[in-house]
């Protein structure tokens, strides 16, 4: 009689588009027996549906640590050059009325 197996702890936390057949998935789960956040890539096409090998595992007994390192990115800081034209032109446009989207990414105005 073999030792009954256990089932392991899955939570789905949300999905982050990446490419049309690819999304970055974030769960809390158990591997090895032990709790954590993985943030994996997942990929559902026609060929394979699951995880891929790019990804990480945070262990629960460090969480507390990359919430801390998380919460302390500056937004501005991931904003490059362009994101910070069309910002720019968002806002002079405020008064003038409604952006092209479509025409400032391709340089024009």
């Amino acid at each position: 009689m073999g030792r009954p197996k256990l089932e392991k702890f899955e939570k789905d936390i949300g999905k982050i588009p990446k490419r049309e057949d690819t999304s970055v998935l974030i769960r809390i789960d158990e591997y090895g027996g032990k709790r954590g956040l993985t943030i994996r890539e997942y990929v559902e096409n026609e060929k394979y549906t699951g995880f891929t090998r790019s990804g990480t595992r945070i262990p629960a007994t460090e969480f507390a640590k990359f919430k801390e390192l998380i919460n302390s990115i500056d937004e501005n800081d991931l904003k490059n050059a362009e994101d910070e034209k069309t910002d720019k032109a968002a806002e002079e446009a405020g008064a003038k009325g409604d952006v092209d989207w479509d025409k400032e990414e391709e340089g024009e105005k």
